[in-house]
């Protein structure tokens, strides 16, 4: 993976909610023990289960893989950080293709409506990831800035030209 990869996936809440009714051993299945936790601890368990699933494909979308490779249901999950943050974990097939890519973190967003649970995912490598030490350096700034103000001011005196020439005719 060149630069970073980007994911994003839709899923049905009601079809979360319909295939955990049928199958109550599908949270179990594909999800960790920790995601249940968190899930079953809210209002609507369903739209949370829902956000997960879909932040399993979206990263592996981020990834370029889907589900193949040998990538199964619980080579990604979900977490927190500690403001609450959602935080995509990828463990064995996933971690390692992650890796093998160049990936140092995949950046997870998770939302919901009444409806529809959606997740966005960006596998960050480091030639994206911004450095933390790099300073803007303040010489070339100024020269970018220089040349900008004067090309503005090249384009005004054209333009200005071109008037007065009009006008003379």
């Amino acid at each position: 993976m060149a630069l970073a990869g980007v994911g994003v996936d839709i899923f049905e809440i009601a079809r979360m909610e319909r295939a955990l009714e049928r199958r109550p051993y599908l949270a179990k299945r594909m999800f960790t023990v920790q995601e249940q936790q968190y899930c079953n601890s809210k209002a609507r368990p369903a739209q949370h289960y829902a956000c997960r699933f879909a932040a399993r494909e979206a990263v592996l979308k981020a990834l370029g893989t889907g589900f193949s490779q040998g990538i199964g249901l619980s080579d990604v999950s979900v977490s927190h950080d500690a403001h609450g943050k959602p935080v995509a974990v990828l463990c064995n097939k996933a971690l390692e293709i992650a890796q093998q890519n160049g990936v140092l973190e995949v950046a997870l967003s998770l939302s919901f409506t009444h409806e529809l649970a959606v997740a966005n995912a960006v596998a960050v490598t480091d030639q994206v990831r911004p450095k933390k030490d790099e300073k803007p350096d303040s010489k070339a700034q100024l020269a970018a800035s220089f040349k900008e103000a004067r090309s503005v001011i090249d384009e005004l005196e054209r333009v200005q030209i071109t008037t007065n020439s009009l006008i003379k005719e």
